[in-house]
């Protein structure tokens, strides 16, 4: 018995969401814990043009677990896609991504506008992936979406990676808390 209260204090401690005071930390696991984000364009399509523009779209930053990923929100993209088309154009971006889809808002009747809901909000630029890194992007994308493999492939799609430039932290009251890109990769979620 001993024993499994141990493993069992050991997974709490590795699932537990880390305290508001490790920002960067929180940025980490909530990107890591989220399958979908929010990505806002600047819309070059006709009637929309020079406009905000949101739009789902799935995400790894690596294979889901406890050991975290990399940080890199990777995206597998079409040009087909609007969104894509407005990047196209231009390559600025925002990301959203929050812990309200992720059990733990609901567990604790959090609404998803809650600040202790946690969101971030990664600004920066979608930027296709090189070949040394495309691998790293299949794995963490198909092992989180293995229905993106049997998607038709003349729609040519390519993989991408968010690269960040600003994160803003919203875990808890107060305001936004602001973590460098430095201080998000330097840590594990």
């Amino acid at each position: 018995m001993p024993r499994l209260l141990f493993l069992f204090l050991m997974l709490a401690a590795v699932t537990a969401i880390p305290p508001p005071e490790e920002a960067a930390r929180m940025a980490r696991y909530v990107l890591h814990s989220c399958d979908w984000g929010a990505l806002a364009t600047l819309s070059a399509q006709e009637g929309l043009r020079g406009r905000p523009f949101a739009n789902i779209f799935s995400l790894s930053d690596g294979p889901p677990g406890p050991c975290g990923g990399s940080g890199v929100p990777y995206l597998y993209l079409t040009d087909m896609e609007i969104s894509v088309q407005d990047l196209e154009v231009n390559s600025n971006a925002s990301l959203t991504v929050s812990l309200a889809q992720t059990p733990y808002c609901r567990k604790h009747r959090y609404d998803p506008q809650n600040p202790l809901c946690a969101h971030i909000i990664f600004a920066g630029s979608i930027v296709k992936v090189n070949d040394s890194e495309a691998g790293l992007a299949k794995k963490a994308l198909f092992t989180r979406h293995p229905e993106m493999e049997s998607w038709p492939k003349d729609h040519n799609w390519f993989f991408a990676k968010f690269n960040i430039t600003n994160i803003w932290v919203l875990d808890y009251f107060g305001g936004l808390k602001i973590v460098t890109p430095e201080e998000y990769y330097s840590v594990k979620p």
